[in-house]
């Protein structure tokens, strides 16, 4: 090509492109930089929790909606387990039901207090009416609270090893515990959930918590200081989790991860389920960012003088972490294309433009799945002492697909951004598959 000045503003405009292309990645890149380092260290490295003879008292919170097949599987298995019982006490609140979840809840031994109110249908109004009624009727009686989902089982031992953890960090931290799936073999759709919330234990929280920082909530299975609920509850959108963990990280309490306190719950086993369900905890997600961003990002830049917390880099970690990195991502890729859609005005070809933006985008995306699949593989190889037997065809279904299972929540958090009048509904269960 001659360079003469009509060809070097095409040039100039094609190395602007790249520029700028070069630019946006790297910058979306680095804000997750420190993934894959904590995903490397949980890979090799876990918090272990010295047994302790100092039991603390602990109340097990349940919020429950219609869920008399599968409540009293999770109540026995307190009950049953090897912490003192005198030690331990179950509250359900029965919300909005229409079954005998308070009445089977009742017969098992819990303490159940019954809420109907249809405007407030989150679980999150739940535990906010729940925890009224337990700072009116037993304000002072319990060190800790466990947050459990009705459709959970404990292993016996699972109160002793949270108490581990909780009396090591001296009853000031949140800690979270190792999510499994009881219905994982149930069909390559519970397969992929048990999946993803293994993968969330082992390559999430693990690293983070080795390295002293704060991992998150991911629904229940933690215990909590009773002075974080001595006010009451006041977490109540459709992500209730993530309210919580933005909270909690702002407020300088970290959230630490026990790996060896494991509970089983129960998955979603069809694709209209799962997309309801999904879609929610995209909406939850960004309404999350809108109201609790800025807080953290005013909480990161404060001085420690001035009413900061020194846990900078655990605000920094959930900040990203809410951020809905999908749709910015989606807007990313429209801002190229616009960008390469202009090429024919500079006079280039941009049935050759497309050609190399295209070929480019298949490498990346092929990549990352291969990447996807084969980090899936190894959390199948190194997690199957503690993952229940899946038949060969399932788990090789669920293995190839699992990176579409992922790419999905870039669709839902798009899909969230117009999708304003979301409710919670219950998820299906039969507690067949509980083990």
């Amino acid at each position: 090509m001659r360079l003469t000045y009509e060809n070097y503003i095409k040039m100039g405009y094609l190395e602007i492109v790249a520029i700028v292309f070069l630019c946006m990645n790297v910058v979306f890149s680095v804000f997750t930089l420190h993934y894959p380092i904590f995903m490397l260290i949980g890979l090799f490295g876990c918090k272990k929790f010295p047994h302790t003879a100092d039991k603390k008292r602990y109340a097990i919170v349940i919020g429950a909606r219609n869920e008399e097949k599968v409540i009293t599987h999770l109540i026995d298995s307190v009950f049953s387990s090897n912490y003192p019982k005198e030690k331990i006490a179950v509250f359900v609140v029965a919300h909005n039901c229409t079954d005998k979840t308070a009445e089977v809840s009742r017969a098992h031994g819990a303490i159940v207090y019954e809420y109907d109110n249809p405007a407030e249908n989150t679980v999150g109004y739940a535990y906010k009416y729940l925890f009224d009624m337990i700072n009116r009727d037993h304000k002072g009686e319990f060190d800790g609270f466990f947050v459990i989902n009705a459709d959970n089982v404990l292993t016996p031992d699972y109160i002793d090893r949270m108490n581990d953890a909780f009396v090591y960090y001296d009853g000031k931290r949140v800690v979270t515990s190792y999510r499994n799936s009881g219905n994982i073999a149930d069909n390559f759709i519970s397969c992929m959930y048990g999946m993803y919330f293994v993968s969330a234990c082992r390559f999430e929280a693990r690293g983070r918590t080795v390295c002293d920082c704060s991992t998150r909530v991911s629904g229940t299975g933690y215990v909590m200081p009773a002075s974080t609920v001595e006010n009451g509850w006041e977490y109540v959108t459709l992500t209730e989790d993530w309210e919580f963990t933005a909270d909690r990280v702002c407020r300088g309490q970290k959230i630490m991860h026990c790996d060896e306190a494991e509970f089983f719950d129960e998955q979603p086993t069809t694709v209209p389920v799962m997309m309801r369900q999904r879609l929610r905890w995209a909406r939850g997600h960004t309404l999350v960012f809108l109201t609790r961003f800025r807080k953290l990002v005013r909480s990161f830049f404060k001085r420690k003088k001035r009413g900061g917390n020194d846990n900078k880099f655990s605000i920094y970690d959930t900040a990203v972490s809410i951020m809905p990195l999908g749709a910015i991502g989606v807007g990313l890729w429209i801002a190229q294309t616009a960008l390469i859609a202009l090429c024919p005005i500079f006079g280039y070809d941009a049935a050759r433009v497309w050609a190399v933006y295209g070929m480019i985008s298949a490498i990346l995306f092929g990549a990352a799945y291969l990447l996807t699949f084969m980090s899936g593989m190894l959390l199948v190889i190194i997690e199957r002492k503690r993952l229940l037997k899946v038949p060969f065809g399932k788990k090789f279904a669920a293995l190839l697909l699992f990176p579409f299972f992922l790419l999905i929540n870039v669709v839902l958090d798009v899909a969230s951004l117009f999708a304003k009048k979301l409710s919670w509904k219950t998820i299906p269960h039969n507690g067949q598959s509980i083990k």
